[in-house]
């Protein structure tokens, strides 16, 4: 978008104060965060990692961080999972910028990726997504929450357990646990935001609004509380120019005598053609690639409700259910390539593919008293699925009067269903404070399935260049590229459909030896019916306030988390983008392949070396102090240790002839490339979280709140899988072939060093009278892109700067206007990107490549 656009765009943006929702992680905005807050979370009720009696954040024994609705808007972000990054360090917002799975961005927690953290909805455990994890910074297969289908209007707050919890909430809950409180609040109230991006291709604009309304059920505190948000993201990239200019020409690998001796053209034509050809390349544009902030047309909705039906029992009841459907644009086939027919695209194309989902989650439940125990007995059912598709696209070995749309090339699903019962009472045995006691129990049943597209999309085809099907004939002889053009291909031996059922019970208790000093235990056994095994969850924390200002937590405890079904299960056929060393060049640069991810079980999986899954276990320990000097000042000091034994990770691209041959026996002659799921690491993660909280009245001034929060996390590889010897010939070779490695130190590095060891956000709130101001500076450590060739690429340090200003111009109204990056910061070009299409060159940035995004916004409440 030209400058020109920008002003025009900022000066409609001030005259109606409209906001803006990101294009790729920008969104809705609130009235600031007000200034006298920003101390007062400390003071916070919260129900997350502890049971029994009520707690505040700073008597919490274990680290805990409180996030407003109002805060979480004011970021800027639509994206649920950016918008909570911007406010805490230990989070970092995974941009996926690329593909069929750029819809989903993962938040890793403590250099963590999303499976090692647990998602609550109030209290309860949400369902995971069915699609499984493939971004850059984290291949692992698994298949997190996706929280961006959470509508972020029916939000109250976020409780954010900075520990080890696996031993009360299960599974999943290794590097914490995220739990969304929604609201309850009286009342109609709703906003519209509209922005911008600075400086990008396609469709830079995006746009949400937000409803909600709540009401009072009976006079006994019953309540129904709805919500709903509508968005729109524009499709929108930003890559680099290509420096391969070459779309019509001799195509690289061709030499002049190949095609005379192929096209049946004289050498005198052939030559006549690579001088027009040429001349047509000097005319490109240099877009090569569409890859960034995938089309996104989205609407979420959620209920909130109880009902007390006697003094002693209430009756309750939430859900949520979205709609999302995504365009995500790919690498350019070009003209002169073997995935083109100048009958069908003279020009070449960009490949969509195109996603329908629809996703909810219903809860009911009633809790009361009976016989001096507080009881909870809950059901939930959630589900996630998947219509994958393309409204452009080709696969070239059908030929040139092949389809160019395809209804249905993949379809994914998952479902939970989960029960629980929840026990708690309180004991008096003579010590400060009576003994807390909590049992419970859950059953929960989980289902992954995927689902074959058309058979034209997967059977077997071939087709090899003819006189006549491209312009100049370059290709005549060679065989056509198999695959649909950057699509994701299921086929019937590509389904899965697998389930395994979990029972767990827990005891948690608490005790206050004296009025200073808390002791908490828990266990938590399981069974998974799958042969994932069944552990034993051990916990045990405490904190001691040593004076009425400073007090000292720490914890212990054990954690176990079995395989993800997508791990276990998944399969697929890809015909996207991979890494390669180029001996030409020196470096390591991307280039289309065809790939084929196999399952444990599968017979080509065995003949490569791959075992069944195995649980990964966990230890953990954390040590830190509370200091609260004043009521207008906070700080919080914690350490953490994470072991995880037998990480599931993805492993290396496997290829070479040895390779080929084996998946040629197996009838896959047509796959470059292979890879699997495997037990492949030991890590252990160590760091600190520092947060600092400082309110003030200035008096005329108005009042201003200060948060620093700083957080330090490094992983390290203690042990790695062995290469298979299935993966060696008889005499020792490898099989493998120049380039390959079977989990390297590309894998390595996405453990180690992929993400940034240290995060800085500081942020400064001021009000006075209507007026709000706020502004964030969120500063980014350096990290590094390893390869398997070794030429590791380095990216500095950035600071991100967000800022909004609002004015509360009626009782009812608020206007804003605000950027998130409002200095249009980005990554370094230092990865390893495609020449042909300038895509990649950004690298696995920790925030969102986009640039600056600027926007308007108008909030009414009444």
């Amino acid at each position: 978008m030209n400058k020109c656009r920008l002003l025009l765009v900022s000066t409609a943006l001030s005259a109606v104060s409209f906001t803006v929702s990101p294009a790729g992680a920008q969104g809705v905005v609130a009235p600031e965060q007000p200034a006298e807050d920003a101390a007062a979370d400390a003071g916070t009720i919260i129900v997350t990692g502890v049971r029994g009696a009520p707690r505040t954040v700073a008597e919490s024994p274990a680290p805990i961080d409180v996030v407003g609705a109002e805060k979480l808007q004011a970021t800027g972000s639509a994206e649920f999972g950016e918008a909570l990054s911007k406010l805490l360090p230990s989070l970092n917002f995974g941009a996926t910028n690329a593909g069929v799975f750029s819809i989903g961005r993962p938040v890793t927690n403590r250099g963590l990726s999303p499976a090692y953290t647990l998602v609550l909805v109030n209290g309860k455990r949400r369902h995971n997504g069915a699609f499984l994890n493939n971004s850059p910074t984290d291949t692992s297969g698994a298949n997190p929450v996706d929280i961006d289908l959470i509508p972020t209007s029916a939000i109250d707050r976020i409780e954010v357990l900075k520990d080890s919890a696996a031993a009360q909430y299960g599974t999943d809950a290794i590097a914490g646990v995220i739990n969304i409180q929604l609201a309850k609040k009286e009342g109609l109230s709703g906003d519209f935001t509209y922005g911008t991006l600075y400086d990008a291709n396609g469709d830079p604009d995006s746009w949400k609004g937000t409803i909600r309304y709540g009401t009072k059920i009976g006079d006994n505190g019953g309540f129904l509380t709805i919500s709903g948000d509508i968005r729109k993201r524009g499709g929108a990239w930003w890559n680099l120019a290509a420096t391969d200019t070459n779309l019509y020409g001799l195509p690289a690998g061709r030499t002049i005598d190949q095609v005379v001796a192929t096209s049946g053209l004289t050498r005198a034509q052939v030559e006549a053609n690579v001088a027009a050809a040429n001349a047509r390349n000097a005319q490109w544009n240099r877009d090569g690639a569409h890859n960034g902030d995938p089309q996104v047309k989205a609407f979420n909705l959620s209920y909130n409700a109880e009902l007390p039906v006697t003094e002693n029992v209430t009756l309750y009841s939430f859900g949520t259910y979205g709609e999302r459907d995504a365009q995500i644009g790919n690498n350019f086939r070009r003209p002169n390539s073997t995935a083109n027919f100048t009958a069908q695209f003279p020009d070449g194309y960009y490949p969509l593919n195109n996603i329908e989902e629809n996703d909810f989650q219903f809860v009911g439940g009633l809790r009361g008293t009976l016989a001096g125990w507080d009881y909870d007995i809950s059901s939930s059912f959630g589900r996630n699925y998947s219509h994958q598709f393309s409204k452009l696209s080709v696969r070239p070995s059908l030929g040139p009067t092949g389809p160019t749309q395809w209804p249905n090339l993949a379809n994914f699903e998952f479902r939970q269903w989960t029960h629980n019962v929840d026990l708690h009472r309180s004991v008096d045995i003579g010590l400060a404070r009576p003994l807390e006691i909590s049992v419970g129990g859950e059953y929960r049943l989980d289902r992954f399935r995927t689902f074959a597209g058309d058979p034209l999309a997967y059977q077997p085809a071939t087709y090899t260049f003819k006189p006549g099907d491209q312009q100049y004939d370059w290709n005549v002889g060679r065989i056509a590229s198999p695959v649909v053009q950057g699509a994701i291909v299921l086929s019937p031996a590509d389904e899965a459909d697998i389930s395994r059922k979990v029972y767990a019970g827990y005891v948690d208790l608490g005790i206050y030896p004296t009025d200073a000093w808390y002791i908490g235990a828990a266990i938590r056994a399981e069974h998974y019916d799958d042969g994932s095994g069944s552990p034993i969850g051990l916990k045990l924390n405490s904190r001691y306030e040593v004076t009425p200002t400073l007090a000292i937590r720490g914890t212990v405890g054990t954690g176990f988390r079995a395989p993800s079904l997508t791990q276990i299960g998944y399969a697929q056929t890809d015909g996207r983008t991979s890494s390669f060393f180029n001996p030409a060049t020196g470096q390591t640069e991307l280039r289309p392949t065809v790939a084929k991810l196999v399952t444990a079980d599968s017979t080509v999986g065995q003949l490569l070396g791959a075992k069944p899954l195995k649980a990964e276990k966990t230890w953990n320990a954390g040590l830190g102090f509370v200091f609260t000097p004043a009521p207008s000042l906070s700080i919080t000091l914690d350490g953490y240790y994470i072991r995880i034994r037998d990480r599931v990770e993805r492993t290396g691209r496997l290829f070479g002839p040895g390779i080929s041959a084996i998946l040629a026996a197996n009838g896959l002659s047509d796959i470059e490339q292979a890879e699997y799921f495997i037990n492949a690491a030991d890590t252990e993660t160590k760091g600190f979280d520092l947060v600092a909280d400082y309110s003030r009245n200035l008096g005329d001034l108005g009042k201003i709140g200060l948060t620093l929060a700083f957080n330090y996390s490094k992983t390290e590889v203690t042990d790695v899988v062995a290469t298979p010897s299935q993966l060696f010939a008889a005499n020792g070779t490898s099989l493998l072939g120049a380039g390959s490695v079977f989990f390297g130190g590309d894998k390595i590095g996405e453990l180690e060093v992929l993400q940034p060891r240290t995060k800085l956000v500081s942020t400064v709130n001021w009000q006075k009278g209507i007026f709000g101001l706020s502004v964030t500076a969120t500063r980014y450590g350096k990290y590094t892109q390893r390869t398997a060739a070794g030429d590791d690429r380095y990216f500095g340090a950035k600071i991100i700067t967000d800022a909004s200003l609002s004015a509360k111009v009626t009782d009812f109204a608020t206007l804003s206007v605000g950027a998130t990056n409002l200095f249009d910061v980005r990554p370094e070009t230092n990865g390893p990107g495609n020449p042909q299409t300038g895509q990649g060159y950004y690298g696995p940035s920790p925030f969102n490549p986009a640039g600056g995004y600027y926007y308007g916004r108008i909030a009414l409440a009444f």
